[in-house]
């Protein structure tokens, strides 16, 4: 899948990237049991993942401009409901979807990763499916007003009833699928998006191999107090290959790895 030219720009990637390791302490962890890191990078030495501090603390290694850089990737856009993006965020799309898929795009990059990622696992006999991609800002806010109006129907105030939307239908721009990264995905054998999907074949794949095609669980279990998104096994997203093993490696979700980068890049000293 990765050209000689991607091996090399992961590898030195991730050589200086990979301090974010000694964070983890420090925030909330998680992760999918998987077969290996990142088969296609070569080992790394312990020592350039952290350097040692007194008692034993680990400090970063990771300059401020290396912080800033990865908070700069557009792949690693943090979008939620402290976060929303605006309706004119540019986004390029391309078709991956399912036949039975409601929103059947994803931004280009992504759609390549998640077609490749999808031809891998029918290799190893399994069908992944992407049954839910981009929806536009203004999509969202048609879903959104709709869920009020529903329950302004039921005679709840203006107040009450976006509130009470609000917990079903993500406001528009606060939802990941608005900017084009974000996928549910479902297979055959668990058509419906649900934490089901987590006793499938493809979910365990998914664990195992997609984070070398840049996919990570966006909303695990242990990151539900940060990410205020309660488990959902389905909900896959795309931010490159070097920054899933990033944060995969870490044990970050993406709110605290952000949290730890904007540090460091304000220059501040961040252990662990």
């Amino acid at each position: 899948m990765y050209s000689s030219h991607h091996h090399k720009h992961h590898a030195r990637r991730l050589l200086c990237l990979t301090a974010l390791l000694c964070f983890a302490a420090g925030g909330t962890a998680y992760a999918c049991t998987r077969k290996a890191a990142v088969p296609q990078l070569p080992e790394l030495p312990a020592e350039s993942l952290a350097q040692p501090a007194e008692y034993g603390v680990q400090q970063s290694t990771l300059t401020a401009a290396q912080a800033q850089a990865i908070l700069d990737d557009p792949r690693m856009i943090l979008v939620s409901r402290t976060h929303p993006i605006t309706e004119d965020y540019p986004v390029e799309t391309k078709e991956c979807g399912s036949a039975t898929a409601i929103n059947k795009t994803l931004q280009t990059e992504a759609a390549d990763a998640f077609l490749s990622m999808q031809a891998a696992a029918a290799k190893d006999g399994v069908d992944v499916r992407m049954q839910s991609g981009y929806r536009s800002v203004s999509y969202q806010k048609k879903l959104y007003d709709n869920k009020t109006q529903y329950y302004r129907d039921k005679g709840l105030s203006e107040a009450a009833a976006r509130e009470k939307a609000a917990v079903i239908v993500n406001p528009p721009g606060c939802s990941e699928h608005n900017c084009g990264l974000a996928a549910d995905l479902n297979s055959p054998e668990h058509t419906t998006l649900d934490t089901g999907f987590a006793d499938t074949a493809a979910f365990r794949w998914l664990c195992e191999n997609a984070e070398q095609y840049g996919f990570i669980l966006r909303y695990p279990k242990e990151a539900e107090s940060v990410t205020g998104i309660t488990y959902e096994p389905w909900h896959w997203r795309y931010v490159g290959a070097e920054n899933a093993a990033l944060l995969n490696q870490s044990g970050l979700c993406l709110e605290d790895a952000v949290a730890v980068l904007q540090r460091i890049a304000a220059g501040e000293t961040v252990t662990g």
